[in-house]
């Protein structure tokens, strides 16, 4: 309008103005923020756990597993809302992951600054070769009860939590703590997949399975009765009836 009204051009003349002014004007360059590593930030710690231990039983995990966990350092209660909270760690003992779960409600999430490729890892094996994979720390810790329960010797076996997995269309992806775990020990020869037995759990071995079966033996094992390891373990231990669960 200024162009045409004060300058006088015509519509054509205008318009060709404006494009050669925006054709040479130079372009702003945007540098791109570089990422900060992120701290994970550990909540206050209480003196006590006989919430998380109460919990944990509830939901049938054995004393044995649960106080091996506190000893290593791999489970804590938070004084704030009493959250049971499972801690994974890098290779130097660093605490890099942590994951909460409410003893008093249907909350669950994750510490601030976690970082996703250092999950909970139940395992005394310095070059396993078999490892357990779950999607949760407490389906780790079901799978071995379940192991304890039938006279084996669980500390012999490796477990991974995945800390959970999402819902995905392509092949071949392999979740973060998977992937990193497995290049860090490169003795694992077979991968064991006991995730949920639900659409996303099936969805997910189907990725981990087109994703690693030119390098280990993925084996798919799913819990044989209710939808996850720990329905499984409750349904075992009298907890929870099987039909109970596919009321749920």
């Amino acid at each position: 309008d200024y162009l045409i009204k004060v300058k006088g051009y015509s519509f054509l003349q205008a318009v060709e103005t404006i494009l050669g002014h925006e054709a040479i004007k130079e372009p702003t360059a945007y540098r791109q923020k570089e990422k900060t590593h992120c701290e994970l930030l550990m909540p206050k710690l209480s003196q006590s756990h006989s919430n998380v231990e109460s919990y944990l039983k509830h939901r049938g995990i054995h004393p044995e597993i649960i106080n091996y966990c506190f000893e290593k350092k791999l489970l804590f209660e938070t004084e704030k809302y009493c959250n049971a909270l499972f801690v994974g760690y890098d290779q130097n003992g660093t605490p890099r992951y942590g994951a909460l779960r409410s003893t008093r409600s249907a909350f669950k999430g994750d510490l601030t600054g976690s970082n996703k490729h250092y999950s909970f890892v139940l395992s005394e094996d310095r070059a396993p070769k078999h490892i357990h994979v779950f999607e949760s720390a407490i389906d780790a810790m079901s799978y071995a009860t379940l192991l304890l329960l039938e006279g084996k010797d669980w500390k012999r076996e490796t477990f991974l939590s995945l800390a959970g997995v999402y819902e995905t269309k392509r092949e071949g992806v392999v979740p973060m703590a998977l992937k990193r775990y497995l290049e860090e020990h490169d003795t694992v020869t077979i991968v064991h997949l006991h995730l949920d037995n639900d659409r996303i759990g099936r969805g997910a071995v189907a990725g981990i399975v087109s994703g690693l079966q030119d390098h280990y033996k993925v084996l798919d094992e799913p819990p044989l009765h209710g939808k996850d390891v720990n329905d499984e373990l409750k349904i075992r231990v009298g907890i929870m009836r099987e039909r109970e669960e596919k009321e749920r």
